[in-house]
């Protein structure tokens, strides 16, 4: 290499969250030499600041690909099956619940929908993962400062003052996504005035590998299984609601929190008491204008923003990853595979958008006669054994 050349590389993934380590897991599974890079470094202790308290949910689709590129038996003992998706609609004039309806995997075949492991020590497996592999570099601290996209090479200049020339840029930087936006790529942004508080509880009821969603009003209440914690049965929580309300709920100390917990959580696993401090963040639905430039790849949040509702959000940046990996075949970048990658998921991402985007409206509704004409449509839709099978599988992405 001539001294001022870019050092030359197969990967370069711009983007250190979980989808970002996961896609350098993937590539470097199959030989490529790949460079993750991140300007934070990740965060894998529970109790550290800044930690992620939210937990991710791999439906089957997704776990099929993470034991392909060889993660998922790392990952395995510390997953927690979801066996029954539990839909609950607590929008009385009580908050409590008056429809429950379940949703079985046994209907749909042997195994559970997915697995949920916190988001946290994802990050903690994964980066121990990367270190294993001889073809991959992760350089947490160092983030994508420049990038210039040509058909033949995407040279990316990094905040260290390195150069970068990678046969394929994959960018996994979030919904602020630099990459996206060096190629000058738009969005089409949906706002819903909506916060998400997450943590997780401890509760007397067993989950019983059940998650569960409860709707009343300002969006859905979820409680997804967790391994037992200090004896107790445990559940991570991800509670939706406008942004002042959101405000509100943080501010308030802990007992009377829980007070307000245990009430909108319509008692379904008993009493619930607080395990771990709140994690807040801003809901949104985005989508990017294409998702492929020269030589890049637009994948997770930097393609496409969901709310977390139906473990929809990584499970579609995995679906992106998989896609993008079988189409670039020995040849990343390649402009017709990059073409091809954009054509199977670009509709197929926006179409989930915009069906998650109705749930999440409805499921924000205030006013008592929209509350009863949800509820009654989720009778409705269930009790009719094709479509509740039909809806099982589009929301695990099986055809």
């Amino acid at each position: 290499m001539i001294a001022g050349d870019p050092e030359r590389i197969d990967i370069l993934v711009s983007g250190g969250g979980i989808a970002g380590l996961i896609a350098a897991a993937a590539f470097g599974a199959q030989g490529f030499s790949t460079l993750c890079v991140d300007p934070a470094p990740p965060v894998t202790d529970e109790g550290a600041e800044g930690a992620d308290l939210r937990t991710t949910a791999f439906l089957a689709p997704s776990v099929a690909l993470l034991r392909r590129i060889g993660l998922w038996d790392r990952l395995l003992p510390h997953a927690t099956p979801l066996q029954v998706m539990r839909i609950v609609d607590a929008g009385g004039a009580r908050p409590v619940a008056r429809l429950i309806r379940d949703f079985n995997a046994a209907e749909i075949g042997d195994q559970p929908f997915g697995w949920n492991l916190p988001n946290w020590l994802l990050r903690r497996e994964i980066t121990a993962r990367l270190a294993e592999m001889e073809n991959v570099r992760f350089a947490p601290g160092t983030g994508t400062a420049g990038v210039l996209a040509r058909d033949e090479g995407a040279i990316v200049t990094l905040t260290d003052g390195r150069r970068i020339r990678a046969r394929l840029l994959v960018g996994a930087d979030g919904r602020a996504s630099p990459v996206r936006q060096a190629l000058g790529i738009g969005v089409r942004t949906f706002r819903y005035g909506q916060k998400a508080l997450a943590f997780a509880v401890t509760h007397d009821v067993p989950h019983d590998n059940v998650s569960t969603e409860i709707h009343r009003s300002g969006g859905p209440f979820t409680l997804v299984p967790l391994p037992d914690r200090d004896g107790k049965p445990c559940s991570a929580v991800v509670w939706m609601e406008n942004g002042r309300e959101v405000a509100r709920l943080a501010a308030l100390p802990p007992d009377v929190f829980e007070t307000e917990l245990n009430a909108r959580s319509a008692g379904v696993l008993g009493r619930l008491t607080l395990a771990t401090r709140l994690t807040q963040w801003p809901i949104i639905s985005q989508i990017a204008d294409r998702f492929t430039g020269p030589r890049t790849a637009l994948i997770a949040e930097a393609a496409h923003v969901v709310p977390p509702i139906g473990a929809q959000g990584l499970n579609m940046s995995l679906a992106d990853l998989s896609a993008l990996i079988d189409l670039s075949g020995d040849e990343p970048g390649d402009a017709a595979a990059l073409a091809a990658y954009d054509r199977a998921r670009r509709p197929e991402a926006y179409a989930r958008l915009l069906g998650i985007d109705a749930l999440n409206r409805a499921s924000q509704a205030s006013i008592r006669p929209l509350r009863d004409l949800r509820a009654a449509a989720l009778g409705g839709l269930y009790g009719i054994a094709p479509v509740r099978r039909l809806m099982m599988r589009a929301g695990l992405g099986m055809r």
